[in-house]
């Protein structure tokens, strides 16, 4: 059985080792979560220094390991083709030599933060004289369950350590090597600011059952459940999790180009926003456009798109355009592609964009390009996605890109924590009440 703190120097031509049994499992991970929590007790009441000074560490020693990693990076890719990977599938799980060292960036940008722990929130005295605080406090335990990034190894663990809560990581089995790599490294940072180990913890087993135990709670020592994944992981964790979720199912998100759209402007957001990584959440999967100026944009935005490599299927309006356009059926409209295809329609205004998107959209992120501030602002106002944009690309859905350092991952639902997860999101509160002697009458 591997420890859950094995951070040995050969990691990477160590063989996989397995649990024998389900007893084994469940006996791992009962042991994860209640070293998970102890350990959760001391990061919460851990200085912000040393929480940098591990992030600093933890950083430097993911760029010395860069060799290591990639070498058992290689290893996962090689076994994926074997597999028959799909080539966005492929894409997720490939690391280069740049990408590691912006893995290593992510985490000093974390580190650069500003700590939410401890943040006094809001102050009010109350007419008794008594004063009233509202403090950010850590959630606890935080279970990450992801599939084929193993950069969020790095991000997931970092963004718990810097929030001051308790990681288990998840990885997908098609990344296990990849994912052990860094999470050496993550342990290094850690032991290098005396921190416990088992703050950061990687999941040592590829039995599908951990993944049954951590939705369960591990005797209630997880407080909550992120999902990064395909569709059939979230939904799996949505209908199984017995402790809250933060996560989303789809990613069908939507650019409508309305009639005051500056020609040039919504081709370039288009393009991008389908074409620049298909395989991420944020990325187009619609295209709208307003009936409006349909006879001055929509030939030009779909010749752009198909010319780029981008299959479109289209609706009537769409086909008439271009004859490249294949006819759409009513299963493409709530489609998420997660490849070089988009659905196109016309729609009649900014209300026919909000209502297509209420009706089939996954309320993820949408965009609209227009220079019209009012068409704007109702578009903004009354489509009810975590991310709503005004001329820029869908694909700055991303926690990075929002500052946050990083993001564990995007949530759509409306409690607690929306959009991209940061270190804000992974923060509750407590209320604090200091007095001078007073009683309830």
């Amino acid at each position: 059985m591997i420890e859950a703190s094995e951070t040995e120097s050969n990691f990477v031509t160590a063989p996989l080792k397995s649990i024998e049994t389900n007893a084994d499992v469940v006996a791992l991970m009962r042991g994860i979560g209640t070293r998970a929590r102890a350990a959760a007790r001391v990061l919460a009441l851990a200085p912000t220094d040393q929480k940098n000074r591990a992030l600093a560490a933890m950083a430097k020693a993911i760029r010395v390991a860069a060799p290591e990693i990639l070498l058992a990076n290689g290893r996962d890719i090689d076994e994926a083709r074997g597999n028959g990977a799909t080539g966005a599938f492929l894409d997720r799980l490939t690391l280069t030599q740049a990408g590691i060292g912006g893995v290593a960036d992510g985490l000093d940008a974390i580190r650069a933060l500003p700590d939410p722990v401890g943040q006094v929130t809001e102050r009010w005295t109350r007419p008794n004289d008594m004063t009233i605080e509202r403090v950010r406090v850590p959630l606890g335990v935080i279970g990450i369950i992801y599939e084929s990034r193993p950069n969020v190894t790095a991000d997931a663990g970092a963004l718990c350590l810097k929030s001051g809560n308790a990681a288990i990581l998840r990885g997908g089995s098609d990344s296990y090597r990849s994912s052990r790599a860094i999470h050496a490294a993550l342990v290094a940072g850690l032991r290098d600011a005396r921190l416990p180990e088992d703050c950061i913890q990687l999941v040592p087993t590829r039995d599908r059952e951990a993944v049954g135990l951590m939705l369960r709670g591990l005797d209630g020592n997880i407080d909550v459940i992120v999902p990064r994944g395909g569709k059939s992981l979230v939904a799996r964790v949505q209908e199984e999790a017995r402790v809250p979720v933060f996560a989303h199912l789809e990613g069908v998100c939507h650019v409508y180009v309305d009639r005051a759209a500056d020609l040039d402007m919504a081709k370039k957001i288009v393009l991008n926003a389908k074409m620049r990584r298909t395989g991420v959440c944020g990325a187009a999967e619609t295209l709208l456009v307003d009936s409006g100026a349909a006879d001055r944009l929509l030939k030009p935005l779909v010749a752009m798109l198909i010319e780029a490599g981008c299959e479109v299927r289209g609706d009537e309006a769409v086909c008439a355009a271009d004859r490249r356009v294949r006819p759409a059926s009513e299963e493409d409209w709530p489609k998420e592609y997660l490849d070089a295809i988009i659905a196109a329609k016309v729609v009649d205004g900014v209300d026919g964009a909000i209502a297509h998107i209420e009706r089939y959209g996954s309320h993820h992120t949408d965009a609209i390009v227009t220079a019209d501030q009012a068409a704007a602002d109702k578009f903004l106002r009354g489509v009810d996605s975590a991310i709503v944009l005004h001329n820029a690309s869908t694909q700055f859905a991303d926690g990075g890109e929002f500052g946050f350092g990083a993001e564990i991952g995007i949530a759509t639902g409306k409690m607690h924590a929306r959009g991209p997860v940061g270190l804000e999101q992974l923060t509750s509160f407590k209320y604090r009440v200091h007095g001078t002697g007073q009683t309830r009458p």
